[in-house]
């Protein structure tokens, strides 16, 4: 029992390829991405610059900006 998709079925597999294709690179540009953006915290951080984040003490104390 095979899949029949009638005469279109060349341009349905072409179309599940391009977005195959697409979420692929999405997801390897995502992970590219979060490595080079770790490779640059991590070298600001060497260099003393700290996140607003990692900052000790309360914000409630904090005056509004």
């Amino acid at each position: 029992m095979g899949l029949d998709l009638g005469p279109h079925a060349a341009f349905i597999w072409a179309a599940y390829a391009a977005v195959a294709l697409v979420v692929a690179m999405l997801i390897a540009w995502l992970i590219s991405d979060g490595a080079r953006y770790r490779r640059q915290l991590s070298e600001l951080e060497s260099r003393g610059v700290r996140r607003r984040s990692a900052a000790s003490g309360d914000s409630s104390d904090r005056e509004p900006s």
